[in-house]
């Protein structure tokens, strides 16, 4: 079911509700703050109870608020209600002291009423436009568990530094299928193992992007379905993996909604971290490492960067790859020792990720199949694929980048095994990740396929593509596919 109303236990006091994007101290902050206003046009025998009431409940809210956290989106409900306070409150204060009470004219209050509102609706708009995070409720029968492990490879340096000392290290988080937790029991935050982390990594990513943090700022108060070192589930045998390399300057988080969602249906999800590339990378000294891939503004230095960056996110997966067997081999300790197969290992990624997929399957065939979340193909298009691939996109416009398509199709029609891609109807770059859920509902940037419907139409055909590809379910995966978009079939030989 997607999604769910939090239960209050899941997040506490200040959890959002879905679909209101409010807390319930907010909703109560926002309608103490409109009957402040509203008393003033009430029938003289009602205003002192509704003004009490209200004051009461505003000040609670303001209490509660104050020991949880103001969110910025509420500062116009809080100040709407200041403003609005002394004229509530003015005529009782007038009638205990006997004095007389005088009632301004309607047509000289009511735009001070109408200001005060205005600026009490502020609040309940930017919550809706900058929400804190929802997560729609995974829906296989397994509960969700998540990890974070940091890997070091002793074979390769690491190029983004000078000190020939440093070796490449990467930070993946990993979700996977997990028994049910006690009720209660605190989930997993969005961005990061701790607060600080994550609003690290939430301010880097307002500041790639040139938003202010605070815009944002709910992203880094979010909590996911995932419960931190849950319990691995009892059934379910080994699980298929999939490694999962995020866009240029992103974070290993970024589609957390879409891994939980695999999780749930018996996939361990690996995402990665890339130092120097992703935007903040907490390493588990408490160092923080920023990003350093900056564009040039040179179409073709930018073009060669950018197939540099993808070879180096490429090393990465196979490196991952290699841990994540010894993992389930027993060579490296831990509790999912013995639970990965990693005979059946799908590679994936978004944007730029989605290039490096296509790198690390190249050269690797422990990858069984690839998914590219609208990625352009950056780096060579040699040696062919060999593995089953699903490309993600979005719609091609006039807008597109014109040498984007035939990469692609180059790609795919050179492949020894068949490709997929599937252009979604009212998608976006940034709906192939956890974007809509946070970001306003702007078509350009997040599409137009809603907050609900995003994950669900990306986690449905990436599902659907992994059963086919790594548990060999019987079906008509085409069948399934062209049912959310335009589906072009590039079967071997195809080209030819």
């Amino acid at each position: 079911m997607w999604p769910r109303v939090p239960r209050p236990e899941d997040g506490g006091v200040n959890e959002i509700i879905a679909g209101l994007y409010m807390s319930p101290p907010e909703l109560l902050a926002l309608l103490a703050a409109v009957a402040l206003v509203v008393a003033r046009w009430l029938p003289p025998a009602a205003r002192p109870r509704v003004t009490i009431a209200a004051g009461a409940a505003l000040l609670l809210s303001a209490i509660v608020l104050s020991v949880v956290g103001i969110r910025w989106q509420v500062l116009p409900v809080l100040a709407g209600a200041a403003v609005a306070l002394p004229f509530a409150v003015s005529p009782l204060l007038r009638r205990r002291t006997g004095r007389p009470v005088r009632r301004a004219r309607w047509w000289s209050a009511l735009p001070g009423s109408v200001a005060c509102v205005g600026l009490i609706a502020t609040g309940p708009v930017a919550a809706w436009a900058f929400p804190v995070p929802v997560f729609p409720e995974p829906s296989g029968r397994f509960a969700v568990g998540t990890r974070v492990v940091q890997w070091s490879d002793p074979r390769r340096a690491e190029t983004f530094t000078a000190d020939p000392r440093d070796r490449r290290t990467v930070v993946v988080q990993l979700w996977y299928p997990a028994g049910k937790s006690p009720a209660g029991t605190r989930r997993a935050r969005y961005l990061g193992r701790t607060e600080h982390e994550a609003r690290t990594v939430s301010d880097a990513l307002a500041r790639g992007v040139g938003l202010p943090g605070f815009l944002v700022d709910g992203v880094a108060r979010a909590h996911t379905r995932s419960v931190v070192d849950a319990p691995v589930a009892d059934g379910g045998g080994r699980f298929p993996v999939v490694l999962f390399s995020p866009g240029s300057g992103g974070v290993r988080t970024q589609n957390t909604a879409w891994a939980e969602e695999l999780a749930s249906h018996g996939y361990l999800v690996a995402a990665l971290d890339h130092p120097y590339d992703s935007a903040a990378v907490v390493l588990t000294d408490g160092r923080t490492i920023r990003s350093r891939t900056v564009s040039t503004g040179d179409r073709d230095k930018d073009t060669a960067l950018s197939a540099g960056w993808t070879a180096v996110r490429a090393a990465d997966l196979r490196f991952v790859l290699t841990q994540l067997d010894r993992l389930g081999r027993g060579e490296i300790a831990g509790p999912l020792t013995g639970r990965l197969d990693t005979g059946r290992v799908a590679v994936a990624g978004h944007s730029m990720g989605g290039a490096a997929a296509l790198q690390a399957a190249r050269r690797d065939r422990r990858f069984d199949a690839v998914m590219d979340l609208d990625g352009y193909p950056h780096g060579p298009t040699t040696p062919s694929l060999h593995q089953p691939t699903l490309a993600l996109t979005q719609a091609i416009t006039p807008e597109t980048d014109p040498r984007y398509l035939p990469r692609l199709t180059e790609a795919l029609e050179l492949n020894t095994a068949t490709s997929y891609r599937l252009t979604v109807p009212g998608a976006a770059h940034l709906t192939f990740m956890d974007g809509p859920l946070y970001l306003p509902p702007v078509p350009s940037v997040v599409g137009s396929l809603g907050r609900t419907e995003s994950p669900r139409v990306v986690a449905a055909t990436t599902l659907a593509f992994l059963d086919t590809t790594l548990r060999h379910e019987p079906g008509d995966l085409a069948d399934v596919l062209s049912a959310y978009g335009d589906l072009s079939v590039q079967h071997p030989g195809d080209s030819g």
